[in-house]
């Protein structure tokens, strides 16, 4: 198991050595807006992990290896970061940490608010992400980890709603969202 999280921790740590990379090659510099490509980098795998962290029960149940349970809360951390690190970018490069910007854009643009709040209901997942406080909260630790469709949901409707022209992207991850969303609907209402 330790060979597994171990492979996996370097491969979910891929996309943030490979946007170094980027930046110290001046990749990024061929790009017309360096600042929009690393908030969308960052982003796009966020939500690739996340629907990665959602697939691993469909997979458990489907392979009955419990495997994919082990791996899920390491998955559902790196998913913490990498939003927490969308959002630092968008407040440091692109707000140049002008906090007064960010409340102004939570309020005026809807797009930010959904991903705001998405972040906002990842942070007691993370928080409560270990296994002391697995225990503590005993069932309401469940509860509360269900809150993750919500945050699953809210960022689809940021990604659709931040994108402008071509919807095929955001539709095709929305819709795998869907299925995953309509997969643990009816698991649950089968238990």
């Amino acid at each position: 198991m330790k060979i597994i999280k171990t492979t996996l921790f370097i491969l979910l740590l891929c996309p943030l050595l490979l946007l170094v990379y980027y930046g110290f090659y001046d990749e990024l510099k061929l790009t017309a807006e360096p600042v929009e490509y690393i908030l969308h980098y960052t982003g796009l795998w966020s939500l690739r992990i996340l629907l990665l962290t959602l697939v691993m029960t469909p997979l458990k149940d489907i392979t009955n290896k419990p495997v994919f349970i082990k791996i899920r809360r390491m998955l559902g951390l790196f998913v913490f970061f990498y939003v927490s690190l969308h959002l630092l970018v968008y407040i440091g490069l692109d707000l140049g940490f002008q906090f007064s910007h960010l409340l102004e854009d939570i309020v005026k643009r809807p797009y930010i608010t959904v991903g705001f709040l998405a972040w906002l209901i990842l942070i007691p997942l993370a928080v409560t992400s270990n296994r002391k406080m697995i225990r503590k909260l005993g069932k309401k630790w469940k509860t509360l980890h269900k809150s993750i469709y919500v945050a699953l949901i809210l960022a689809c409707l940021h990604f659709l709603w931040l994108v402008k022209n071509d919807l095929l992207e955001p539709l095709i991850y929305a819709a795998i969202a869907f299925v995953l969303l309509f997969y643990r609907l009816i698991k649950y209402s089968r238990s």
